[in-house]
């Protein structure tokens, strides 16, 4: 059987801080966290893979940022959610079974790390790339992992799927800043096995993850 495995958190478990972007602060809603990458491994390829994508991506992001992160708001549960990818990591050659800790990430990059070749895969970019698109310090292209960060002010823990995809092509042909929903598309036809790990985070005192 084609499995992912993440030991920092149980499946359904809460995510420490140390692999989340943001967390929170003790005089502020919001502090920089150590947005480190987590271990990742994976075993029981089916025959015929020839490569593997690694997609990380929040489902419960805010479709609209009214509320976002305003003191004496709250964003509503009931609001309808979006996708947001954290980490787009393909052609990941068929040899590779993990990636080490730290590998996507080892701290906050203003302005965005680099998509493109890396030694264990090509690199898309984030949605972080979207979600500072015009702030002077923040803005940029933002590749690799950037982990979790979500409304200090959500009224719902959000959860975070690692899915490990095991494919019958050694490339999906992108290049450039691509995206999530560019590779999700790039994959069609090809996917031989998939493997999903989860994990919630809340930057929310009031919410339990």
């Amino acid at each position: 059987m084609f499995k992912i495995r993440i030991d920092s958190w149980a499946h359904e478990g809460v995510i420490p801080a140390r692999y989340a972007f943001g967390k929170p602060g003790e005089d502020a809603p919001f502090a920089p966290s150590d947005n480190i990458s987590p271990h990742i491994a994976w075993s029981g390829a089916p025959a015929g893979t020839q490569s593997y994508t690694l997609i990380c991506h929040d489902i419960d992001v805010p479709s609209s940022g009214e509320d976002v992160n305003q003191e004496g708001k709250t964003v509503p549960a009931d609001l309808p959610r979006v996708p947001f990818y954290h980490w787009v990591l393909v052609d990941i050659p068929s040899g590779i079974s993990e990636l080490v800790e730290g590998v996507g990430s080892n701290g906050i990059t203003p302005g965005g790390k680099p998509c493109g070749q890396s030694a264990v895969g090509l690199n898309g970019q984030n949605s972080y790339t979207g979600w500072f698109a015009g702030d002077p310090d923040m803005g940029g292209v933002y590749g690799a992992y950037d982990g979790p960060c979500p409304p200090w002010n959500d009224s719902i823990p959000h959860r975070y799927y690692f899915t490990i995809y095991a494919l019958g092509v050694a490339t999906l042909g992108l290049s450039g800043e691509f995206s999530g929903d560019d590779a999700l598309e790039a994959m069609k036809g090809h996917v031989l096995a998939e493997s999903s790990h989860m994990g919630k985070y809340s930057m929310n005192p009031q919410v339990s993850a």
